[in-house]
């Protein structure tokens, strides 16, 4: 089961190259103006309107957020339907039959990439995906950025904290989360797919003790998407690590943050069920996870020769 969310007429017409431009800024674009602001504030301003700026920022950072807004669900359907639009991107669910509406799913997406937009593909707002109440998990820290805080909140996404996915799971919330998330940019490659997993079994864990099917998704192209060039050197790999940075500079179209029109590829696996296990032992985790990542890789293998990556490698770290 295949859709394609784009195509020529689409992306063709310069109305709708505008909205994507648009809904992507809103997406991801409050990082870099909050960088840009700042910057301005502390160089250009004398103190009295540089604090104001400040306290403006924070003030965005710590208002509440009324996630079921009309403004925030017309704003939300706007960025899912262009994003998806703009590069454009196609969805491959491999047996649509395999899921269940009264049934709640871990969907473990990879890779992270610069930015996981392929995820957009399986928002409810496409309407694509044969489940509801899908949630998106991102980094806690994300929510402290103002204005990226709001667009965040109301496109779904919450904080990937255990203790909130297993509320969100419990509360029959299926969650995508990215398990090698931002440490995952340590190891990015060109010309191959680093997958941070070797390390990552939390997700396996919480899946086990609630009985949850987890569900492979992999996204080709989307490494590519971004020109990026990642600081050498291990002591700053080391120091960027436990500051909890990207080392890496990135740049998309005409060196913005807009990313490069390239064609995205989403491959969504069939479940691993599993049977509730409360407690789990170390050696009953280490089996499930050594039974997903075969899985991510069986999934990768069958769908990049019809990605258009039949050269592309794999590799788990």
């Amino acid at each position: 089961m295949k859709k394609v969310f784009g195509g020529n007429k689409e992306s063709g017409e310069s109305c709708n190259l505008f909205n994507s431009v648009v809904a992507l800024s809103l997406s991801f674009g409050a990082i870099h103006f909050n960088v840009s602001l700042i910057l301005f504030a502390l160089f250009f301003l004398p103190l009295s309107k540089a604090l104001l700026i400040f306290g403006f920022l924070i003030l965005f950072a710590v208002l509440p957020v009324d996630k079921d807004s009309l403004l925030g669900q017309k704003l939300s359907r706007f960025i899912c339907k262009h994003v998806c639009s703009y590069f454009p991107i196609t969805l491959h669910l491999e047996d649509a039959e395999a899921f269940h509406l009264n049934q709640t799913y871990v969907f473990c997406y990879e890779p992270h990439s610069i930015f996981p937009l392929g995820i957009f593909a399986l928002h409810e707002n496409v309407g694509f995906m044969p489940i509801p109440n899908i949630r998106f998990l991102v980094s806690t820290a994300s929510f402290y950025i103002p204005f990226l805080r709001q667009v965040w909140t109301w496109l779904g996404y919450s904080s990937v904290e255990k203790k909130n996915l297993i509320s969100l799971l419990e509360a029959g919330h299926s969650c995508i989360i990215v398990p090698g998330g931002n440490r995952e940019t340590l190891f990015m490659e060109h010309g191959c797919e680093n997958v941070f997993l070797k390390e990552r079994r939390g997700f396996v864990r919480v899946a086990m003790e609630m009985g949850l099917p987890l569900v492979p998704v992999f996204c080709f192209g989307q490494t590519n998407i971004y020109n990026w060039w990642k600081v050498p050197g291990k002591v700053i790999q080391n120091l960027a690590r436990s500051m909890k940075i990207f080392p890496l500079i990135f740049w998309g179209i005409f060196g913005s943050p807009i990313p490069f029109k390239k064609p995205l590829y989403v491959a969504v696996g069939r479940p691993i069920q599993l049977q509730k296990n409360p407690e789990p032992t170390i050696e009953q985790v280490a089996k499930v996870h050594s039974e997903f990542i075969k899985a991510l890789q069986d999934l990768f293998e069958r769908h990049k020769a019809q990605a258009g990556c039949e050269n592309l490698e794999l590799k788990i770290v």
